[in-house]
């Protein structure tokens, strides 16, 4: 089994809900670790990267190029197209693991969902992409499960922390610095970023970046 795997990606001016304690670019080559840790391990578990971008950006996997134009529409146009089986994995999850992918692509359902913090939708995984359609941004979780009983389709929900763990806030850092293995945790700690504990909490704090 080799399915594509469609990853959704913005490179310019990604995660503003970091923007408190990350420069646009800053951001942006966070964005791009975040992306290569995932297509490491899209490639670990034998999917096919396809980046679903919002514009054109250096490399070397396939693109689709979709500006000014509504991610749920373009990833709908492209399963209506798919005679394959097909996993959509978003770019923001650097502690996905070749493991954890497989495990949602072998389901034996007739597909997989994994649910992300706030009722987002991290990973669906289906056998047969032209019968489901998807319905991002809001309570998308839900969303996804109604689409599936609706469209007569059994669904497995799949709780993994890795694939569950997308970065968003601040706090989110602290789960990558504790359990990240890849590039993003290699450029957050390239800028200084360390585990801090105080009053009994864990969180992140950013100390002088090590010298070069």
């Amino acid at each position: 089994m080799c399915p594509h795997a469609l990853i959704p990606f913005k490179p310019a001016n990604p995660k503003s809900r970091l923007a408190g304690i990350l420069s646009p670019e800053e951001r942006e080559a966070f964005a791009r670790a975040m992306l290569e840790d995932v297509i490491a391990a899209a490639k670990d578990a034998n999917c096919s990267p396809v980046i679903i971008a919002t514009e054109l950006f250096d490399s070397e996997d396939i693109q689709i190029t979709i500006p000014d134009k509504d991610l749920s529409g373009t990833l709908n146009e492209v399963l209506q197209q798919s005679v394959g089986s097909i996993l959509i994995l978003m770019a923001d999850l650097p502690l996905a693991t070749g493991a954890a992918i497989k495990r949602v692509i072998t389901t034996k359902s007739d597909m997989a969902v994994v649910p992300g913090r706030g009722g987002g939708t991290n990973a669906i995984f289906l056998a047969e992409p032209a019968k489901f359609h998807v319905d991002y941004y809001g309570m998308s979780f839900l969303k996804h499960l109604k689409i599936a009983q609706e469209a007569g389709l059994s669904c497995e929900v799949i709780d993994s922390f890795v694939l569950h763990t997308d970065m968003d806030e601040n706090d989110d850092l602290v789960e990558l610095l504790t359990h990240g293995t890849g590039k993003s945790r290699e450029y957050l700690e390239a800028l200084g970023f360390v585990l801090s504990a105080e009053n009994g909490r864990v969180g992140v704090v950013r100390k002088a970046a090590p010298s070069q």
